[in-house]
């Protein structure tokens, strides 16, 4: 059986661990976190290389990819250095394939979706779901000068978002890790940007941000997002949340985060590497994987069946 087993910084209260069968063939999938202990997580990437089909980094990415270019996180690379034999999947490679593609893929659940404004709390990460929401969005607002750095200028529209980029992304690339590491849980705060919120019927990005900022009242609204357990869709739903899409295909309850599908992906072309774009777009069409679609509102009304006799 094929192994994949992401790593984690984030909190081990989120570990899962599933048998997962893409086309026949099982693969076993683990997420490990380390609560923020990066010299254990260091060390597990020592202790399983060679031994496993491939790694997850999860909690941080590697590289962080604008367009065509991609910018190295020193800090990161550091983190997982001593790896020589199992391939790295920091899940950059699915945020520009199946999230970028997610609207597609989920057209038949969704249909043509259009919203009014998205609001994305963290955009420089996944570049590609950004992308694919300001298609489907009058106006996108992208949040990362105020919750990464805490700077309270909202980014409006995709242009102006990679100008922005392109001026930070060398800085960032030498940032610490304390600053690209964000907490091992999650964990809430108070509400914070809630007129960002208020506005948009669409909110995007990754669940852990999200959650850090995000108002009690979401009624009416779709979010977008992935590495969501049973309980943080249950708190979706509790917020008035009309639906919800996670990106990556949920297994027994839980959607992993890009990373561990990502490795679960590579383990099972056993090329013994990361996977390009386009041989990851031929396995999500090949495998049919899809985003999974969560309608709360949606009501189920059986009429009873009269049997024959009764």
């Amino acid at each position: 059986m094929k192994h994949a087993i992401s790593i984690s910084l984030g909190s081990s209260k989120r570990d899962k661990s599933v048998k997962i069968n893409l086309n026949g063939q099982e693969i076993l999938v683990e997420r490990v976190g380390t609560d923020g202990d990066i010299a254990k997580a260091r060390q597990l990437y020592l202790d399983l290389d060679g031994k496993i089909d491939a790694f997850g980094v999860g909690g941080v990415d590697l590289y962080l990819r604008l367009d065509e270019k991609e910018y190295p996180l020193h800090a990161a690379l550091k983190l997982v250095s001593g790896v020589k034999q199992t391939p790295l999947c920091d899940g950059r490679g699915l945020k520009h394939t199946l999230e970028r593609r997610v609207f597609q893929l989920a057209k038949p659940q969704l249909g043509d979706a259009h919203f009014k404004q998205a609001f994305v709390p963290v955009a420089i990460d996944r570049l590609g779901l950004a992308e694919a929401v300001a298609e489907v969005a009058d106006s996108t607002v992208f949040g990362d000068l105020m919750v990464a750095l805490g700077v309270p200028i909202p980014i409006y529209g995709i242009p102006a978002f990679k100008r922005v980029a392109r001026v930070m992304l060398p800085f960032v690339s030498h940032f610490p890790m304390s600053m690209i590491f964000y907490g091992s849980d999650g964990a809430e705060q108070e509400p914070k940007y809630t007129k960002y919120f208020a506005e948009s019927d669409l909110i995007a990005g990754d669940f852990l941000f999200m959650r850090k900022y995000m108002p009690k009242n979401m009624s009416g609204k779709t979010v977008v997002t992935n590495t969501t357990t049973e309980d943080n869709i249950a708190l979706l739903k509790e917020r008035g949340v009309k639906t919800v899409i996670t990106t990556t295909p949920r297994y027994e309850g839980r959607s992993f985060g890009t990373n561990m599908l990502e490795a679960a992906l590579t383990a099972y072309a056993g090329k013994g590497r990361r996977l390009s774009d386009n041989e990851l777009n031929e396995l999500i069409d090949d495998l049919e994987l899809k985003p999974t679609v969560i309608h709360f509102t949606q009501v189920l009304r059986f009429k009873p069946v009269l049997m024959d006799g009764a």
